[in-house]
């Protein structure tokens, strides 16, 4: 049982930090990039609803419930990071105010179901393959969080590096650093299989 739960648990870590899935990576930069430790409640409520949104997802699916086309979810998932991307120059250096939160909650889960639908071939085996789908789908979800809240640390400490000791302002921080995501995620919306 114990064994179970470190497998599925160190499979959804993994794989938020496989550099294979940068593009993963990438959303939780763009995703936590305006924030400090001081949002550290805000941080947390947002991967959470990211999370739950891959696990709804695939549970979705690993039911046959839903059935997507890959080739939409490939291009849906850059789409989603050059959404926030330019959300995030679009807002950088403005208060946010309540609706606005409410929308990125929103949008958040939204995204987090786009990019669960990317894990299929990753999960729904492991989790069609396993005595209890409900139990191993929680730990490989518990694995999902953890990981992107690994991430979400590393992106708000090199924030408040460059904010505090480098002395970049907040605006131009995360209007740079959402910048360079655009430039990684351009390519890849390219050489989407639907504009081929």
């Amino acid at each position: 049982m114990i064994d179970n739960f470190l497998s599925n648990f160190q499979d959804g870590v993994y794989h938020i930090l496989n550099i294979k899935s940068y593009d993963h990576i990438l959303f939780l930069i763009v995703l936590t990039i305006p924030y400090l430790f001081k949002d550290w409640k805000r941080v947390f409520t947002l991967i959470s609803i990211f999370t739950v949104g891959h696990c709804i997802s695939i549970a979705l699916t690993t039911y046959d419930i839903i059935n997507v086309s890959i080739k939409l979810i490939d291009l849906l998932i850059p789409v989603s990071i050059l959404i926030i991307a330019l959300f995030n120059v679009l807002t950088a250096g403005k208060k946010s105010h309540g609706p606005t939160i409410g929308l990125v909650f929103f949008t958040t889960l939204f995204f987090g179901l786009v990019h669960g639908l990317g894990f299929l071939s990753t999960f729904e085996r492991l989790i069609s393959s396993s005595e209890n789908k409900l139990l191993a789908l929680l730990e490989i979800g518990l694995g999902i969080e953890v990981g992107q809240l690994f991430v979400a640390f590393i992106v708000i400490f090199l924030s408040f590096l460059c904010q505090t000791i480098f002395r970049v302002s907040k605006r131009d921080w995360v209007m740079i650093t959402s910048a360079i995501v655009v430039g990684f995620i351009l390519p890849i919306l390219i050489k989407s299989d639907l504009f081929s």
